[in-house]
């Protein structure tokens, strides 16, 4: 049976002075409807759902390949009615603090870092800017066989998804009560290793920093 994303249309590119949310930089192809094509959602207004990407812009429409520019806000010229509940002074938590969870130490830091990447807050790193719109294509070896497209958007998402949680994993073993130094250091190096490995996919972020790092060396 054939798969139907092997029948997948061609992403629809538009000229550059075309006003559609194809040539603007929020919009990403994520799949293929039955009677519209190639759709996919906006980066900032995630409420609209999945369109095509020959909609028309809106007033939040940024050009590939320009910088985002934050919403501006406008101060309210409405006075605001004056609060009557008691101040409360919120004593200031070091992130460094050390806390006991059943023999699990580690920083409040680390623990809120734990908990953004569960929930899904974590900021996402940016795309690097030739990629936005992108497709990876995978090509068969035997020629008869259809490739198949896949939005380089949606590849690095599950590529950001892998180095969050192997950063998490380091946390948690790093802070393990019931680990030995040497086997915490045995352990570290097969993810070290595994870092390595995903080096390769580090042309798609924008700022180094957020790369995959592997072993220094002739390893």
């Amino acid at each position: 049976m054939t798969d139907p994303a092997d029948t997948a249309p061609p992403l629809p590119t538009f000229r550059p002075e075309e006003q559609v949310c194809g040539n603007c930089k929020l919009w990403s192809p994520h799949s293929v409807d039955e009677r519209r094509g190639w759709v996919g959602p906006c980066r900032l207004q995630s409420s609209r759902g999945m369109f095509p990407p020959s909609a028309p812009i809106c007033d939040k429409y940024a050009p590939r390949g320009t910088a985002v520019a934050p919403a501006a806000h406008s101060p309210s010229r409405e006075r605001t009615a004056r609060s009557v509940a008691p101040v409360v002074i919120r004593r200031r938590v070091d992130p460094n603090e050390v806390v006991d969870l059943e023999g699990l130490n580690m920083t409040r830091e680390e623990l809120m870092d734990i908990f953004r990447e569960a929930s899904g807050l974590t900021d996402a790193p940016p795309l690097a800017g030739k990629w936005e719109g992108g497709m990876v294509r995978l090509v068969p070896g035997n020629p008869e066989l259809q490739a198949k497209d896949l939005p380089i958007d949606s590849l690095f998402h599950k590529v950001v998804m892998v180095r969050d949680r192997l950063r998490v994993l380091e946390q948690k073993l790093n802070a393990h009560p019931k680990l030995s130094d040497a086997e915490k250091v045995e352990m570290q190096s097969y993810i070290t290793r595994v870092y390595g490995s995903l080096t390769n996919f580090n042309v798609l972020f924008k700022d180094k920093g957020d790369q995959f790092v592997g072993a220094k060396g002739d390893e």
